[in-house]
Parts: structure tokens; sequence; C-alpha cells
């Protein structure tokens, strides 16, 4: 039986991982209070922005966490297209629970069926990254464990949904997106706890990638994609704001018609109805 360090650089890897999975959330969130404040094809593009953002998110958390995950009497590798299977089916699933928050009419069945499906997502993304594990041995799982870090991952997605269907303040998001990296985390290592691996010493060489070769796509890739879709975000007007404008712009057209019409020239008429010279000495217009 080989011994399992979850923390091989100490407290580095948990924390930072935290910090993806609230990044991920906060994104997710905010693109789902964008998206549930629109119609169309606007509603459309900001929830893909919502799925894209937590899946990447949640993927780019577990990465983080397995950089600090060792196997004491073998080296590990990661099966390459495997492992980016995993990030795309995280998205795809993950986006089927917001799109049935986003336009289902029935609240409480959205999301009882978005935090669902969305939770499924999360599970589903770590198992087939573990999936993608290569290493001198045979990996074992507790079913228990698993089944109690799949149940960690809907109550969390669903909590997140709720979240996002019943709050709209930027401080609101942020304690829901703090909320739900904890529960992502804690969702990670539970099903880290589930595993045991039986090591079988050989000399053969390990295909795939090691866990520190991805680091650069990582940061290069999910990190720019993360910080711009942050960017596009704080600088999109929230609904509240684009009434605000709107009543502005409307308040703001009559006196600008009213200004540009310039001093009224027509003839006055006096008490007795007479025409009355708009300029000179007053007497009236049109006498004899």
């Amino acid at each position: 039986m080989g011994h399992l360090d979850h923390a091989t650089f100490g407290w580095l890897t948990p924390l930072l991982s935290y910090a993806m999975a609230c990044i991920g959330a906060a994104l997710g969130l905010s693109c789902t209070v964008r998206a549930l404040d629109t119609t169309g094809r606007s509603r459309r593009n900001w929830l893909i922005t919502a799925a894209s953002a937590i899946g990447s998110g949640i993927w780019t958390m577990h990465f983080v966490a397995m950089l600090g995950f060792g196997v004491y009497g073998t080296d590990i590798r990661y099966n390459v297209p495997l492992t980016f299977l995993s990030l795309l089916g995280a998205m795809v699933v993950v986006g089927g629970g917001v799109f049935a928050v986003g336009y289902s009419r029935d609240r409480t069945r959205a999301l009882l069926l978005g935090g669902f499906a969305t939770g499924l997502g999360v599970a589903s993304m770590h198992y087939l990254g573990m999936a993608a594990l290569r290493l001198h041995g045979t990996i074992h799982y507790d079913p228990l464990r698993v089944l109690l870090s799949v149940v960690i991952a809907v109550i969390a997605a669903t909590a997140a949904l709720w979240a996002a269907l019943n709050i709209r303040s930027t401080r609101a998001v942020t304690l829901a997106s703090l909320v739900m990296g904890a529960a992502v985390s804690s969702m990670h290592y539970t099903g880290m706890l589930a595993v045991t691996v039986q090591v079988t010493p050989s000399g053969a060489a390990l295909h795939g990638a090691t866990a520190m070769q991805f680091i650069f796509p990582l940061a290069v890739g999910l990190g720019s994609y993360l910080f711009l879709t942050s960017a596009f975000v704080a600088l999109s007007p929230t609904a509240p704001e684009r009434a605000a404008y709107a009543h502005a712009g409307r308040a703001q057209a009559p006196a600008d018609a009213t200004a540009g019409r310039g001093p009224d020239l027509r003839p006055r008429r006096d008490a007795r109805g007479s025409d009355v010279s708009p300029v000179g000495t007053g007497a009236p217009v049109g006498t004899r």
C-alpha cells in the first residue's frame, strides 16, 4: 500500500486551489445574475460564459490541488487528452445546470435540476481527472466517501445557483463565492480521502505529462481567460445601471429638444386678441 501525501508543498496548494475555486464561482455567479436580467441572445451568451467560468475554475482548482498530491514509491503522470476532456466535460455538464436555471419558469424545479446537474458536473470532472492519473500501481476508491463527495458537490452547486436566483448585491455574490469555493474544495479532498493506491514497483517509464508541466498552460491559458472574463464582467453594466442610464437619457431628451428650438419669435396676442409685434415699440401689427 503506497503512502499518500495530499499536500507535498504544505498549505500552498490547498490555499491556491481554494482561491481558484472562489474566482471561478464568483465569475460564474456574476454571469448567471446578469443572464437572469436579460433575454434572447444576450441571456444565452451570459449563460455560456457562466458555464465556462465555473467549469474552468473547478478544473483549475482540481489540478492546482493535484500539484500537491504524491504517492511514495511511484512517479505520477497524467494522460493529457483525458485531462482536457475532463475540462470540456465539466463545462458541458455545468452548462446544462445553468441553462436549466436560466430558462425554466419553475424556479424550484430549475434549482433542483440545475443543482443536481451542476454538482454531477463538478464530481465527474474530478473523477475523470483522476482517471487520467498514471502511476505504477492500482487505484482503489472507498464507495461511501465517493458518494459523500458527490453529495457535497450537488449541495454546493444547488446553494450557488440558489444564490444566483435570489441575490443581486456584489457583497452577497462574494460571500456565496467563498462558500461555494469552500464546498468545492471540500468535495475535492473528500474524494481524495477515498483514494488508496496499491503500488507495484516497476522500472518502466510512465507515459503522460507531470503535474508541473500543467503549470505553464494553466497560468497562460486559463489564467488569461479568467482575467479577461473578470474584466468583461466588471465593465458590463448591470440591469439597474442600464435602467438608470435609460432614465437619465429620457430625462435629458426633452431638455435638449427645448434648447435646440431657440427663443419663441411667433407673434403674441394681447388680451383683446390683436396681434402684437415681438420687437420694436410694441405697436399692433396689421393696423392702419
